[in-house]
């Protein structure tokens, strides 16, 4: 598998520097399909056929969104990126990887992830509020040589691509170059608050190639500042600026609440971040986690409806914007249910502590005592994997806001104790705050589905 794996990494790579030598689309429509049939070859058998309809489709309308927003993408990236994108996040990760990763779950009986949420750091230079992050303290830092101890334990069971949060990882900028360099056939990706790129970070980020950033934004100016502090939007701004300067891959982080919901999806909000050199967004439901998290934050039922049915538009081929928009809650059917757990990812906090997901907190076992593998192997772990999908209606994924009851039997079941470092929070009482939220959720979640599954039918 080595030499067929080197042989099949070389001939895409050399697809990809022929289609970023050219910019006529006849040459380029070829080039796609010649690199399509060569991952159908190699890996066809791990993906569903329709997958590579998909993508044959896409190539052969020139004129559709996703092209054109493909062809964007290699008309104005920096070329180094555009082809670590390729080679580290899409072969690596995503198509070799894949297989890697099977054959680690059948060795070792547990949840492989494709990529591992890692907090470098606790400290942060901003003291947003209600962040969760922040509960932390900024005292908190995982070593160089244990970050980079994950990531190579991680690859040798496949995994190849990883992200970072905080506190603020670009506190760490240097460390963070340096994992890059080390590790150039993995990708990374920071969620940051933007206010610490300058000109001469986008430099290495470029030179480097394999290191990607998504900016966290709440909305307009206004609103953005009342959280994150006076003069934040601003640095934002100027910070996605420079990377656009430099041909770098960025996005969004958004969190959408009660408040800001509307404004985050749209057009005026969607046009500004596209017109910065947004090149996708992440939209994250708050979440009520930590024992002073507000309730009152917690979108209606209406409004989640509205979510549901506002991103596939954004996404759509027709009519939809320029901008690849994933809802990490409402966009279960594309992975089927929660991804936590280490069945797709799962979360390290800075005291080293392994948990299955950013926004829950329990643990019962630490990067600092033990392999990675011993801690994907971890009875809340396996616990997550046995009963992964936590529900048939993938409007209702996760163990926590929407089937409380299941993360609460879990992580009692397994003894798991709370990871959060300043306030401990009782499963039972999180568990407690979700219940009136999933209860009134339920019914509008399952006319939903049906409706999908309805659409998909007749489509």
């Amino acid at each position: 598998m080595d030499v067929k794996y080197a042989a099949a990494r070389t001939s895409a790579a050399l697809l990809v520097d022929h289609i970023l030598a050219t910019r006529d689309v006849a040459t380029r429509q070829k080039i796609l399909r010649r690199l399509a049939a060569l991952v159908e070859k190699f890996f066809g058998s791990y993906f569903d056929p329709g997958t590579f309809a998909a993508a044959r489709n896409y190539i052969e309308h020139p004129e559709g969104k996703w092209f054109q927003f493909v062809n964007r993408a290699l008309n104005e990236l920096n070329p180094k990126v555009v082809k670590t994108a390729v080679l580290d996040l899409g072969f690596d990760a995503a198509f070799y990887g894949l297989k890697q990763r099977a054959d680690a779950r059948k060795k070792y009986h547990c949840n492989i992830p494709w990529t591992i949420l890692i907090d470098p750091t606790s400290a942060c230079n901003l003291r947003c509020t209600g962040c969760w992050a922040a509960e932390y303290g900024h005292t908190l830092n995982l070593t160089l040589a244990q970050l980079e101890s994950v990531i190579s334990q991680a690859k040798a069971l496949g995994v190849h691509f990883f992200m970072y949060t905080g506190g603020e990882p670009l506190m760490r900028k240097a460390d963070l170059l340096k994992l890059c360099r080390l590790h150039p056939d993995c990708e990374f990706s920071a969620f940051t608050n933007g206010t610490l790129v300058d000109e001469a970070f986008c430099k290495e980020m470029a030179e480097v190639g394999n290191l990607s950033l998504s900016l966290s934004l709440e909305g307009f100016e206004d609103v953005n500042d009342s959280r994150r502090g006076q003069g934040t939007f601003q640095k934002v701004m100027h910070a996605m600026d420079l990377l656009k300067k430099y041909g770098l891959l960025f996005g969004t982080s958004i969190c959408y609440t009660r408040k800001n919901l509307e404004t985050v999806t749209s057009d005026a909000f969607l046009d500004l971040i596209i017109s910065k050199g947004v090149w996708y967004t992440w939209y994250f439901h708050y979440m009520p986690v930590g024992n002073e998290a507000s309730l009152d934050l917690l979108p209606t039922r209406e409004q989640r409806a509205y979510m549901v049915r506002r991103v596939r538009k954004i996404r759509a081929d027709e009519g939809g914007k320029p901008i690849f928009a994933m809802d990490f809650q409402n966009d279960g059917q594309y992975i089927g249910g929660c991804i936590a757990g280490g069945r797709n990812y799962c979360h390290i906090n800075p005291n080293g502590d392994v948990e299955p997901c950013v926004f829950i907190h329990y643990s019962d076992a630490n990067i600092k005592e033990k392999t990675l593998l011993q801690c994907l192997q971890q009875p809340l772990f396996r616990e997550y994997g046995a009963h992964q999908p936590f529900n048939s209606d993938m409007l209702q994924p996760c163990p926590m806001l929407e089937n409380p009851e299941l993360l609460e039997r879990m992580v009692h079941e397994c003894g798991a104790k709370s990871t959060d470092l300043q306030s401990p929070e009782n499963v039972d009482q999180l568990c407690h705050k979700c219940q009136v939220y999933a209860k009134e959720w339920a019914p509008v979640a399952r006319r939903l589905w049906r409706e999908i599954q309805d659409r998909q039918k007749n489509s």
